[in-house]
């Protein structure tokens, strides 16, 4: 999740957390409901304005990442006293001090993927959901876990009722990521950690890619691209960043 004064054109992107639980994924279009279609189409209107003047014109060029997040309806994912807010390029609180991440930084994130249709991606960091509906708009199939169990449940009917069958939910420890349904072909983390888990490398597919935010707790980090290439791993740093930890089940 990203916090306040985010910026693509600031040194430091400023993240907070989203932590882990898992349940059935999918590449379904999301539904929106149409009970009150003015109020939709302002909806739609202002996620447009949101991916051209937040996303594209900070240099996000990816058309399938583009694509998902007009898709994708983000007011659906905030709780409804900040709907009027949810096009906003800020992060945005969905309960038990967790936030749903600012538009730019999920959509820089997806974008690092390289995301095809017919790869299998691991979330660590469900939260309210809405970066694995990014995710099933382009990839085959999201497995996501989320270590708050209020925030999973939520996120999996959530998920459900926009029709995305292909997202996998559960709640658990995200340090150990998902051993029996890897490997991955990509790994997304939502939270900080100070080393890159080492389960999370070995779930990871050869020729595989994952995002993550490493560093201290509470400091300013780094945004990694990590890749294995013939059983090596390959780092690079993208940018600096903010994110709180990625809480550990030993340590709740």
């Amino acid at each position: 999740m990203t916090l306040p004064g985010s910026s693509h054109h600031l040194p430091i992107i400023l993240v907070s957390l989203l932590l882990s639980h898992a349940f059935p994924c999918c590449t379904t279009k999301t539904s929106t409901p149409s009970a009150d279609l003015p109020q939709e189409k302002g909806f739609e209107l202002r996620r447009t304005a949101m991916v051209r003047d937040q996303i594209e014109d900070r240099g996000i060029t990816d058309t399938a990442v583009l694509g998902a997040m007009r898709r994708v309806p983000r007011h659906l994912f905030v709780p409804l006293e900040l709907r009027d807010l949810s096009y906003t390029d800020q992060p945005l609180p969905i309960g038990l001090d967790q936030t749903i991440s600012q538009p730019y930084i999920v959509a820089l994130m997806t974008e690092l993927l390289e995301l095809r249709k017919d790869q299998k991606v691991l979330e660590i960091g469900t939260g309210s959901g809405y970066q694995a509906a990014v995710l099933a708009e382009i990839a085959d199939s999201v497995w996501t876990i989320e270590i708050l169990e209020p925030l999973a449940a939520t996120a999996e009917q959530r998920l459900r009722s926009l029709g995305y069958r292909t997202v996998h939910v559960r709640s658990g420890d995200g340090y150990a990521g998902w051993p029996e349904c890897a490997p991955f072909d990509r790994i997304i983390v939502t939270a900080a950690a100070e080393d890159i888990p080492g389960p999370l490398l070995e779930q990871l597919k050869e020729g595989g890619k994952m995002v993550i935010p490493v560093g201290a707790a509470f400091s300013i980090q780094s945004l990694v691209l990590v890749e294995k290439r013939e059983g090596r791993i390959v780092k690079k740093n993208v940018t600096a960043v903010r994110f709180v930890p990625l809480i550990r089940e030993q340590n709740r």
